[in-house]
């Protein structure tokens, strides 16, 4: 089906859905979870690593295809349960942003427009008035930019506590996204999860001109300089010996650049401290995101046989990788033992246990998103849930929350932390005191996504899914626990609650997931 047809479609269902919405509304809303890709098989027919060209007209093609659901960027435009965090709450500062925005918005789609013609002007008045052009954009950028480019969330919202100093807490912003709304994302995540978040810039430069350095940055893999700011300060982060967890939280195009950070560390960063990082997406702009299992026989047993990958446990050292083969323990499960010490300084290495489901390089990987969200159904959503296309392709990894409301925009606050991670109030003074436990998101019965026959085994189990939430050996439930899953039509044994798989839900309120099975070295969280 061609583009068009394939736009006309959608406008042709999303018209359709505007009848029912009050049907929906009253029955409720829905979520989908899809399983990590274990990885080694593909999703669609092309990836990141094709050629940029190729990638740039794909990515202009399915913009058409997924164009009915561009107002859900701004809808609904009500209610604020966040009141003035909210992006869109009608306060001075926030009416300033959206007035810069939109002149932003009339001046460079002028711009764009004209730019066409001037190979008709002398290159001087061409070269002059892009120039002045460019000094307007940069002036009005930088009322809403400042001067910062990293911020710390108010102490008002969450002081740091000692039972916390071994974690720390990073969020990169998405599209247009100045100095206040920043600084009101950072709040609203300290106010959720109760710990100070350190906010590094992804600067605007206007909605449109942000949007072509999406183009950019996910399609020629170009690196700009809040990518390599935020590398560095990672970096740094992972290295410190007083930070054992390092919680990464990346929203729309923040998405995109955390994946090329990731993929830098990858390359160079030892994995014993990865294993201290977890990665949080809402409405993730990627078109890869990359977690690959540490040894094949992790990848093959999760694939093949999900109950020895949770039972077979791989210990290795700091210094070497251990080669022998697994052994059968007396239970009937296997695990790697290491080879025998070489020497003096080999006998002194720290040996860290853990199980082959959760053989991951980084720690934990999670993805939420909207159906309706734009921006999701360009990125997350299509790289992550489409068909395969051919065995040799990257995935996109991390398990992923789909959630299915007419109330499902892109905006951080507004939308994604006021619809999944709503407040409550203190019944005294009408004050946020924290994320409220009693939330419609998390109570939801999920479906496991329906990913076609063509998916068939290139997703982790569910019973790593759920068991890796609960820390693997936390002494919480480990047993199976079978759902209704559409592929395989299998019977229901019991409903699972999204709160049951979401790890991120576990740190609302200051709290912390359980610890997981670990032996010295790195504490390694769950990898499902």
């Amino acid at each position: 089906m061609s583009p068009l047809a394939s736009f006309i479609r959608r406008f042709f269902q999303f018209c359709c859905s505007l009848a029912v919405t009050r049907t929906i509304a009253m029955m409720g809303t829905a979520t989908e979870f899809y399983r990590s890709q274990i990885g080694g098989t593909s999703v669609i027919n092309y990836c990141y690593t094709d050629m940029p060209w190729r990638l740039l007209v794909k990515d202009i093609s399915y913009f058409f295809v997924y164009a009915w659901a561009l107002p859900w960027v701004l809808m609904p435009l009500r209610p604020y349960g966040s009141d003035e965090l909210d992006e869109l709450y009608p306060n001075w500062r926030n009416l300033f942003c959206i007035l810069v925005h939109f002149v932003l918005v009339i001046l460079q789609l002028a711009f764009l427009l004209v730019l066409p013609v001037a190979i008709f002007f002398p290159i001087w008045t061409v070269a002059g008035g892009v120039s002045a052009f460019m000094l307007v954009n940069w002036a009005l950028c930088k009322l809403l930019n400042g001067t910062e480019v990293t911020f710390r969330s108010d102490e008002k919202y969450a002081k740091e506590l000692p039972e916390h100093a071994n974690e720390q807490w990073v969020f990169l912003n998405g599209v247009a996204v100045g100095e206040h709304w920043m600084k009101n994302n950072l709040n609203r995540l300290a106010l959720t999860f109760g710990r100070p978040v350190l906010g590094i810039h992804n600067r605007t430069s206007g909605i449109l001109f942000d949007v072509l350095e999406c183009l950019i940055q996910r399609n020629f893999t170009y690196a700009t300089g809040d990518v390599r700011l935020c590398f560095r300060i990672l970096r740094e982060v992972l290295y410190d010996p007083s930070k054992s967890k390092v919680i990464f939280i990346l929203h729309s195009q923040g998405g995109i650049e955390g994946g090329l950070v990731l993929d830098w560390l990858l390359q160079e960063t030892p994995q014993d401290l990865l294993a201290k990082l977890e990665v949080y997406t809402f409405g993730n702009a990627a078109n890869h995101f990359n977690n690959p299992h540490r040894h094949a026989i992790s990848q093959s047993l999760s694939q093949s046989d999900p109950q020895a990958a949770m039972n077979t446990l791989v210990r290795e050292s700091s210094f070497a990788t251990p080669t022998s083969s697994p052994v059968e323990t007396g239970d009937g499960s296997r695990t790697h033992e290491p080879p025998p010490p070489l020497s003096q300084e080999s006998s002194m290495t720290s040996w860290r246990t853990f199980s082959a489901a959760k053989d991951r390089a980084i720690g934990h990987v999670e993805h939420y998103a909207h159906t309706t969200d734009f921006v999701a159904l360009w990125g997350v959503l299509h790289f992550a849930t489409n068909k395969m296309g051919s065995p040799q392709l990257p995935r996109f990894l991390g398990r992923l929350f789909n959630r299915s409301t007419c109330a499902g925009g892109h905006q951080f606050n507004q939308h994604y932390l006021d619809g999944m991670f709503p407040l409550r109030r203190d019944p005294a003074t009408g004050k946020f005191i924290g994320a409220d436990d009693d939330n419609p998101f998390m109570e939801e019965i999920i479906k496991v996504g329906e990913e076609g026959a063509a998916m068939d085994n290139t997703r982790e189990a569910f019973d790593i899914s759920y068991a890796g939430t609960h820390g693997f050996g936390s002494g919480e439930i480990t047993t199976p626990v079978e759902v209704y899953d559409v592929t395989s039509k299998k019977t229901t044994r019991r409903d699972v609650q999204v709160k049951e798989l979401s790890r991120l839900w576990r740190y609302r309120n200051g709290r912390s997931p359980p610890r997981p099975l670990a032996e010295g070295g790195v504490m390694r969280t769950a990898t499902t």
